[in-house]
């Protein structure tokens, strides 16, 4: 049998696919705007047959109906990323939080630490050759289909086709259910002024020939618009958007300079509007790859010039750094960004930046502190973390003691906060 007939075979409904799925299955959905929202419908409109269904995924773009009250009995879904659609599910108790790094998550499932009952994913047609593309999302997504016990696969002809370590042939499919839906698009926001600003302080960082990883949002977003006068610079990875795009376009971003994977950009999964869907179909320029690889930080630090930015929501007196949580609520994840950071911090040449606002609620709290909020998780340690910027400018903790530490954060802290933190920081005598 061929395998085109082998494809015509397995060609299904998503209400006679996901029927497959049994109560206690652990089910694994691809990622971010890889999610098939098809497929995830038909799972819940499914729901009253199954109970306890756990749903395994980190960022979402959909409504993530399985998260809701009434369906509590149905599913429970396990985060390893939470986002918007989840955290209040998280919080509440509907939801389970897994603290992971992004490029352990395909061990999880190769090593069975999280056996993969189903994995659920969007792929692009097949080839002529009958190897489907993962398209925008290969991250986790890629391994779940290798390590499930059944792979239930919508072929979405919206799907960018991306080039790399991104294919499944469609024998490895269980069920197919051809379903053409847009991708989820994230468009730009306004930059503010102190975005504007910190992305001119990360920009003094970054030299000629660069190599970057970047994500998407208002500082990563500022820092790229900043970034125009600037020549050869490459990219190596998690995630990236129209940001970088629009550089490729201008001459900017040529990975000219790369000494690892020379000419192409490196990512794991990608989102945004459109423009950067065309953009990575079928291009050549363009290699997509599993996580365990993109945010090894053994293969990262394989970059020269490696400059890794990352967003944070608070940073206390010794550089310790929240990432994840506020306080004891879970906001987001660790995803990928202590991967980078030591991945860049062992960069010939590597610079590993955390960037934020100096304040939080409209300027009443500051996001430099004395000590982390009672419950938070520690994301970056003391010992990680290198460069520190906000819109006052650039703390280098690398090598300091704890009171050049302190002195430094609190130079780059909201004036309105920096004698209360100076006399916090004698009080604690930081030596």
């Amino acid at each position: 049998m061929n395998w085109r007939q082998d494809y015509r075979n397995k060609c299904t409904t998503a209400e006679e696919a996901v029927r497959t799925i049994k109560s206690g299955n652990r089910v694994v959905l691809g990622h971010c705007c890889g999610e098939p929202r098809h497929l995830v419908k038909a799972l819940v409109d499914l729901s009253p047959p199954v109970e306890n269904v756990e749903i395994v995924h980190m960022i979402s773009m959909g409504a993530c109906e399985y998260c809701t009250p009434e369906n509590a009995r149905h599913f429970i879904h396990n985060s390893l990323f939470a986002g918007a659609s989840t955290r209040n599910a998280i919080q509440d108790g509907r939801a389970r939080y897994t603290p992971c790094f992004f490029s352990e998550i395909p061990r999880l499932f190769r090593e069975e630490v999280l056996p993969v009952d189903v994995a659920m994913c969007a792929l692009s047609p097949p080839d002529e050759h009958g190897y489907c593309s993962f398209g925008v999302s290969v991250d986790y997504t890629k391994q779940a289909v290798d390590s499930a016990k059944t792979v239930i696969a919508q072929i979405n002809d919206q799907m960018p086709r991306t080039l790399g370590d991104s294919y499944v042939h469609t024998t490895e499919l269980d069920f197919i259910v051809e379903w053409s839906e847009p991708l989820p698009q994230i468009p730009a926001g306004s930059i503010s002024a102190v975005e504007m600003e910190i992305g001119r302080h990360c920009a003094q960082l970054i030299d000629d020939g660069a190599c970057l990883q970047v994500g998407i949002g208002g500082i990563p977003d500022a820092v790229l618009a900043a970034l125009g006068s600037k020549k050869d610079l490459g990219i190596h990875t998690e995630m990236f958007s129209d940001g970088v795009v629009n550089l490729v376009e201008k001459g900017v971003i040529t990975c000219s300079r790369k000494n690892l994977h020379r000419g192409r950009l490196i990512a794991t999964f990608v989102m945004g509007t459109r423009k950067v869907y065309d953009f990575v179909h079928n291009n050549p320029m363009v290699e997509m790859h599993p996580v365990d690889y993109t945010n090894d930080p053994f293969i990262v630090a394989q970059n020269d010039n490696l400059v890794a930015i990352n967003s944070a929501l608070q940073v206390d007196l010794a550089g310790q750094v929240a990432s994840d949580t506020i306080g004891a609520r879970q906001y987001s994840g660790v995803g990928g960004q202590v991967d980078f950071l030591r991945g860049a911090s062992r960069s010939s040449g590597g610079k590993a930046i955390l960037a934020l606002p100096s304040t939080a609620g409209d300027g009443s709290y500051s996001r430099i502190v004395p000590r982390l909020l009672d419950g938070a998780s520690v994301t970056a340690t003391r010992s990680d973390v290198h460069l520190i910027v906000t819109e006052y400018g650039i703390a280098n903790l690398r090598g300091k003691s704890l009171r050049e530490r302190a002195l430094a954060l609190i130079s780059i802290a909201h004036p309105n906060f920096r004698d209360g933190l100076s006399m916090e920081m004698e009080r604690r005598m930081l030596a």
